[in-house]
């Protein structure tokens, strides 16, 4: 808990006193309202203080100063300046004028603050992710030059797409226009996307283009630049320095750019005018932002896209339920290509289901393949194309199961879940919580001495895959080493989720395994994750009719590979929003978590002041119970109807601020939407 220190009695005051004497207010607008810098729900609001005179013309609305808050000094934002105030007492004056740059424009302040409240948050939280660290050095070097606006491109490529043309002549024309683009597989949506950016950017207007990770920045800017020019657009992303990476926001808030591609930090970019904001495979994961209030940059992208009356665009080769909903609302339109293109662009997919019948081919017993899947895999070789090969997991083994009775395999010491890590010490299972080896393996259920794998990792996959077509090469892509493309050369790339590599000229094949470890998962968005994995991995193969093929290892029956193999995210996307309508689940509803102590989700229960129709589901255990069904920690959930969805928000910050002001030592953590449920 972060508290506010108490200035010693006497000796601040006289000090204090001192100051003011020798200090006079400015003549004009003499009141600073100032948000500080400090981390308390109950202080989420501005604080006046007195403009002194040498700070009269240094001391702009926008810019970073230092002020005197609880006896210690601490950073804050001049929001404006007036010439009243309601506070009763005497003003403390300005101490210093950190920087004159006006980094918060009264839009950009005017964004953090309905974030903040959409999301039960603070401004100051807001603030911490909208505004990079400030840095000197590249804050004094000379403004950069605007760059020139592009030419209008050329958009035909919208033409594949009957509601695309539509599209980009609202964007030539300034008219707001709210879409959900599906894309084509194989698709060069790089290219699409910076032909908008270019179309808006030639009117004079900015574009702001978010995708998840920084190989999908690097593709995005070459195509932008490519068309706009290299000083019409930069890249905003975490891998930056912060020299770099404040010089590049700089050149955004001062106007010389206008186009910006990054991850999900630059959802906040302020770009001058802006006519366009783009979000690229809104579904990921990781454009959920993991810091207080937890904002995703679809949600706050389409804020924006309200407040300016501009353009929005969701994007990618699925659809999510959130996209879905925004389609069935009216407030966006669907653009998808027509069945006989579509036809003309996919791979066959043909799935297996979960057993694989691999009796006939020995070679395919040795690759944990069934005899379809290495049919495809050995014909997109022949082909001379690489073969992908998307596996969940990462590792050699890394999780296990008892042979004999399939309980999941636990350590002795600690009950953590066993694996194999492979390299020398494969044949020897470790705890993935304390490390410790556990050669003597005994089921605790059973009895039984003999291990399996619950799920087979890539390196393992890799090693098989290996032994079973001699003489490839086997490239692995996954955290330790994340591959951005592959030479169009006879190879097997075996990749995680999210980490497949672009094939020149496409793949010859992609093989889905242990499909049931995605839709197996304990979460609500299972379905939609798994489908949008998979056809993120086979848009990446080259149509059917040049001989592309996926094989995916799931049951032909469920609903993500009905959708996959006819390619319609469109229709799955609809059972999946319906579903969750039925069940009163995000985004049908809204809903807040709160998680902490069971005494501190209790108490807070109690103090709320939910809106009518709220309905409170738990608390319920989080983690590991003891005998008697307790935890240390456990988690409310509480979903009002979207239209109550901003008091829930109110209801939320109001509570936190409650417990703050009293000093509470026992935090609750707060999210709306949370992720992890939805």
């Amino acid at each position: 808990m972060w508290e506010l220190p108490q200035p010693k009695p006497g000796k601040g005051k006289r000090a204090a006193a001192s100051r003011k004497g020798r200090r006079e207010p400015a003549e004009t607008a003499p009141v600073a309202r100032v948000i500080v810098d400090v981390p308390l729900a109950h202080l989420d609001r501005t604080f006046d203080y007195h403009v002194p005179k040498e700070l009269d013309e240094a001391a702009v609305p926008g810019c970073r100063v230092r002020v005197r808050f609880a006896g210690q000094l601490v950073d804050g934002f001049l929001l404006e300046r007036g010439d009243t105030t309601e506070h009763q007492g005497r003003l403390a004056f300005l101490e210093r004028v950190t920087s004159s740059e006006r980094v918060l424009p009264p839009e950009l302040a005017a964004l953090c603050r309905t974030v903040a409240e959409r999301y039960g948050g603070t401004l100051i939280d807001v603030l911490r992710l909208a505004l990079p660290p400030r840095h000197a050095k590249a804050e004094a070097e000379p403004p950069r030059e605007p760059a020139p606006a592009p030419e209008p491109p050329d958009v035909a490529g919208w033409g594949r797409y009957p509601w695309g043309p539509g599209f980009t002549d609202a964007l030539s024309a300034g008219r707001a226009a709210h879409a959900v683009w599906q894309a084509l597989p194989g698709e060069d949506w790089p290219a699409r996307l910076a032909e908008l950016a270019a179309t808006v950017a030639a009117r004079g207007r900015g574009a702001v283009l978010v995708v998840p990770d920084h190989r999908d920045v690097a593709r995005l800017r070459a195509a932008c630049a490519a068309l706009a020019g290299e000083d019409a657009v930069v890249a905003l992303s975490a891998d930056l320095g912060p020299a770099e990476r404040y010089r590049r926001w700089l050149a955004v808030l001062r106007g010389a750019v206008r186009i910006v591609v990054g991850t999900r930090a630059a959802m906040f970019a302020p770009v001058a005018d802006p006519g366009l904001f783009v979000v690229w495979d809104d579904g990921d994961d990781l454009h959920a932002d993991p810091h207080m209030p937890y904002p995703q940059v679809r949600d706050v992208l389409i804020l924006r896209a309200h407040a300016s009356r501009a353009s929005f665009l969701a994007a990618g080769y699925a659809r999510t339920a959130e996209a879905q909903l925004l389609l069935e609302s009216g407030w966006a339109h669907p653009i998808v290509a027509a069945r006989e293109e579509l036809r003309a662009c996919a791979p066959r997919v043909t799935p297996t289901g979960e057993d694989f019948d691999v009796a006939r081919d020995e070679a395919a017993r040795a690759a944990r393949l069934p005899a379809v899947a290495f049919e495809a895999a050995r014909a997109g070789l022949a082909a001379g194309a690489p073969v992908l090969v998307q596996v969940p997991r990462r590792g050699y083994v890394p999780g296990l199961a008892c042979g004999h009775c399939r309980s999941p395999a636990r350590c002795r010491r600690c009950a953590g879940p066993l694996m194999l890590p492979g390299g020398g010490e494969a044949g020897v299972p470790r705890c993935r919580w304390c490390g410790v080896a556990d050669a003597s393996f005994r089921c605790a259920a059973c009895g039984s001495g003999r291990l399996r794998a619950v799920v087979v990792g890539a390196k393992r996959t890799a090693e098989e895959l290996g032994r079973a077509f001699p003489g490839v090469p086997v490239r692995t892509s996954g955290a330790g080493e994340v591959l951005a493309e592959v030479p169009g050369a006879p190879a097997l790339v075996v990749a995680t989720p999210g980490a497949e590599p672009v094939a020149e000229g496409g793949y010859g094949a992609a093989l889905l395994l242990d499909g049931w470890a995605l839709l197996g998962r304990q979460d609500l968005r299972a379905a939609e994750e798994t489908l949008r994995r998979w056809m993120t991995a086979a848009a990446l193969v080259r149509p059917a009719k040049e001989g592309g093929r996926v094989v995916v290892g799931a049951d032909a029956g469920i609903a993500p590979v009905q959708a996959l193999v006819r390619w319609d995210p469109g229709w799955h996307a609809e059972l999946e929003l319906a579903e969750r309508k039925e069940l009163g689940f995000p985004p049908a509803v809204r809903m807040a978590s709160f998680e902490g102590t069971p005494e501190a989700v209790a108490a807070l229960l109690d103090e709320i002041s939910l809106p009518e129709q709220a309905e409170v589901l738990g608390p319920v255990p989080v983690g590991e119970v003891d005998e008697d069904g307790r935890a240390e920690r456990e988690r409310a959930l509480v979903r009002v109807p979207r239209a109550q969805g901003r008091a829930l928000a109110a209801a939320a910050h109001a509570v936190n601020a409650l417990r703050n002001a009293r000093k509470e030592t026992d935090p609750v953590r707060i999210q709306l939407d949370p992720l992890t449920l939805i």
